[in-house]
């Protein structure tokens, strides 16, 4: 009998556990997390010194994830009207916004701690300032204030590369705006993806996203659009002499299939979702041939 009551609360210690990684939004935070690595590795011709990139590393993702939870915390009434997001642990009662509160805490001031002692204040600054610009530029603001939210917004999610950069240099070069362009140019189609197949949701919780305000035509031109000028932009850092050939071969294949998707996509929104999830494996893609060209070429 003893062993029974004492199996009992296994389960909810397990339970919580994993409520509090969803508060991370974790698959988000692990994209973030190879970008900054790629950044890092990308900054220095040798390999960096293990302790600012492995710490640099955690120190962002905890940052990440903090800016995460605040953004659960910010939308729980507005979760609680979407089906994408009515599961979470805010809108189920799972978890307290004092909770919720106290977990971001923790891991923010982790993080900033990581970053000050073992990367740069410069490091520190700006992502602390990523932090902010998520957590409560956008999510408190510019998501309800303009349909061009994401657009305006996107620079706080373009950061981590450039984040990864600066923590091991401790300077903004060329090559880390670039990285950071590139995202940025990249976050709109991405996003308007998704909120073309969530349009529903958004309209429901009286969100002034794209395609609720301008409609599904005008946004998946837009990506269309975007889609087109994000071929270019990728080629950056071939023009500036940062990559060379196998990543310009990477580079022009993945930005046509991208626009092949936003061109589906035009003519049928059906493919917003397989627009949305090429998008992903498109970045995933694009910052591997960064990385491979780095140590194939250099």
């Amino acid at each position: 009998m003893a062993v029974v009551e004492l199996a009992k609360p296994l389960p909810v210690v397990r339970a919580c556990w994993r409520e509090y990684l969803v508060l991370t939004k974790p698959r988000v935070v692990a994209l973030m997390a190879f970008t900054v690595a790629v950044g890092m590795l990308l900054s220095s011709r040798t390999l960096p010194p293990w302790r600012p990139m492995l710490f640099g590393l955690l120190g962002i993702a905890l940052v990440a994830g903090a800016a995460a939870a605040i953004n659960h915390l910010v939308d729980f009434r507005l979760d609680a009207v979407m089906a994408r997001t009515r599961a979470r642990p805010l809108p189920r009662g799972v978890l307290r916004r004092g909770e919720v509160l106290g977990f971001s805490a923790v891991l923010g001031v982790s993080g900033m701690a990581l970053l000050l002692v073992f990367t740069n204040l410069m490091c520190a600054l700006l992502t602390l300032a990523s932090l902010l610009g998520y957590a409560v530029v956008y999510s408190l603001y510019l998501k309800y204030a303009t349909p061009q939210n994401i657009v305006i917004g996107g620079a706080a999610g373009a950061a981590p590369p450039l984040l990864g950069w600066v923590a091991i240099t401790g300077q903004v070069d060329g090559g880390a705006l670039a990285l950071f362009l590139i995202i940025f140019v990249w976050t709109p189609p991405h996003f308007w993806a998704l909120a073309i197949h969530r349009r529903d949701d958004y309209a429901k919780a009286d969100v002034p996203m794209l395609p609720v305000t301008h409609g599904v035509p005008f946004t998946a031109h837009r990506v269309l659009v975007y889609a087109v000028a994000l071929l270019p932009v990728s080629l950056i850092p071939v023009a500036i002499g940062m990559s060379g050939w196998v990543y310009f071969t990477g580079a022009s294949l993945l930005g046509l299939r991208f626009i092949g998707h936003a061109w589906r996509l035009k003519r049928d929104p059906q493919w917003s979702m397989p627009t949305f999830r090429f998008s992903i494996a498109y970045l995933f893609g694009l910052f591997a041939a960064l990385l491979a060209d780095h140590y194939l070429m250099g």
